[in-house]
């Protein structure tokens, strides 16, 4: 639920909401072992070293060429590495992929009540749209901002700034939601709300640095921040 922090007249939280922006994977989409088990065979397949989940999913919600940035000075090994992430991840993605419990209904909900709704992700295009299509939510988003439409990527503010545009939106009234580091760095430097969503795969203690307005422990929480439907009780998160 909601962070229990007292609201004051200045606070973020007074203010109303208009339009929310989503990041996909970690939180409408939960797909952190499909991209760990994506890394380590890239990895393998590649002959090269092992490395731990911690440090792949430090480059979560960041495109590709971030993951794989140690290779950077050889292009076509980097590009090899790519393709071959791509295509275990394709093989793999229906088997390995879920919505959180409560997203899709969340983000119905939203639209419902008049609520602009927008997705922002470091996946490309079809990989986001293919995301969207298993969970139910093909054709929810009012616009989409994926990695090959933007020229910088998060954590620049470019991606949230290019969907506050595009949809006409008040920065102010914008909150962006999203589980990673960079997602809230990239939403705070376009100066729009952000809210951490703490049902991904990063603990409150990770993503402190980022500075949330708002802590939400279940997609629902989403809908008391943008008071569409009946508001829950607030009560601190109580950690990691």
């Amino acid at each position: 639920m909601l962070d229990d922090r007292p609201v004051s007249p200045a606070s973020p939280r007074t203010r109303s909401i208009g339009t929310v922006l989503f990041d996909l994977d970690g939180t409408l989409l939960d797909s952190a072992a499909l991209i760990l088990a994506s890394c380590h065979h890239t990895m393998e397949a590649h002959g090269l070293p092992a490395l731990s989940d911690e440090e792949w999913l430090r480059h979560m919600g960041t495109p590709l060429t971030s993951h794989f940035a140690a290779w950077k000075d050889d292009r076509g090994t980097v590009d090899a590495m790519i393709a071959t992430y791509r295509a275990f991840n394709l093989a793999h993605h229906d088997r390995m992929v879920r919505a959180f419990p409560g997203a899709v209904a969340m983000v119905e909900e939203l639209r419902a009540a008049g609520l602009a709704v927008g997705l922002v992700t470091s996946k490309m295009s079809h990989g986001a749209l293919r995301g969207l299509r298993f969970i139910g939510l093909e054709g929810a988003m009012d616009v989409m901002v994926c990695a090959d439409l933007v020229a910088n990527h998060k954590p620049h503010p470019e991606p949230v700034e290019t969907a506050v545009r595009l949809l006409g939106a008040d920065p102010a009234a914008t909150v962006y939601v999203g589980d990673s580091i960079h997602d809230l760095r990239s939403g705070r430097a376009a100066g729009v709300l952000t809210a951490a969503a703490l049902w991904g795969p990063f603990a409150r203690g990770q993503l402190e640095p980022g500075e949330p307005d708002f802590w939400l422990e279940d997609p629902a929480d989403v809908l008391e921040l943008a008071r569409v439907g009946r508001p829950r009780a607030a009560t601190s998160p109580g950690g990691e």
